[in-house]
């Protein structure tokens, strides 16, 4: 993965994505994005004992086993929000450790990366080399790209109301609303509501004029 030209500060939260090349699908069956999940929750610890296609082949007691190792481990990011679409995933991560987040984001990509080539017999990267990083600078701009990126199945017309985002199990949103399996950090987010059901309304207010400046987006961008 090629270096970057502005550094990720340890302690600073960041808004990271990426997408397939020539914006293939990443993500094209329920399977898949399983996996995915997997595997963004396995690689946020520094140094996993084994790799996840490993881990998923041990008996209960000795996956049991290493999962109580890695609690134990110094986590190389925090996990703020995410969602995965099909061709593209979104991701908002506090880095922990020094070159946390390109470890995590390397370790994410070429894990899901083996798993997808071989269930479709094909070699080669599948993501960009490159992936994007913007740093949040304000708690306002924090969240209002965690509403950015919970509410991106509704503004791709994945899902059809608002109201389902909390049923698509691909983001952390049900997490937010204590319906998920609490894989991210929402103390964060949530601290800057009075309750879990503001931060759901704050999502919701926003769903239809993000899916307009979607719409119209290639007609105000200039695309490279």
């Amino acid at each position: 993965m090629p270096g970057r030209k502005i550094p990720l500060i340890t302690n600073q939260i960041y808004h990271v994505y990426n997408r397939g090349i020539n914006r293939q699908p990443t993500f094209t069956n329920t399977r898949e994005y399983k996996r995915a999940v997997e595997s963004l929750q396995f690689y946020q610890t520094s140094s996993p004992p084994i790799k996840l296609s490993r881990y998923l082949q041990l008996e209960e007691k000795r996956g049991n086993e290493i999962i109580e190792i890695m609690t134990k481990m110094n986590k190389t990011i925090k996990m703020l929000s995410y969602c995965l679409m099909p061709n593209h995933f979104h991701f908002l991560i506090k880095q922990e450790l020094e070159n946390g987040i390109a470890k995590f984001l390397s370790n994410f990509q070429n894990s899901y990366t083996r798993y997808f080539n071989v269930k479709h017999n094909r070699d080669g990267p599948l993501f960009l080399d490159q992936f994007k990083a913007v740093r949040m600078e304000t708690e306002e701009q924090l969240v209002h790209l965690s509403r950015y990126i919970h509410l991106n199945p509704h503004t791709g017309f994945i899902i059809k109301s608002p109201t389902d985002l909390k049923h698509y199990h691909w983001s952390s949103f049900p997490d937010y609303l204590k319906l998920g399996s609490n894989s991210v950090n929402t103390e964060i987010i949530l601290s800057m509501f009075k309750n879990t059901y503001d931060y759901e309304q704050f999502v919701y207010d926003q769903a239809d004029y993000q899916r307009d400046l979607k719409m119209i987006e290639h007609l105000v961008i200039e695309h490279p």
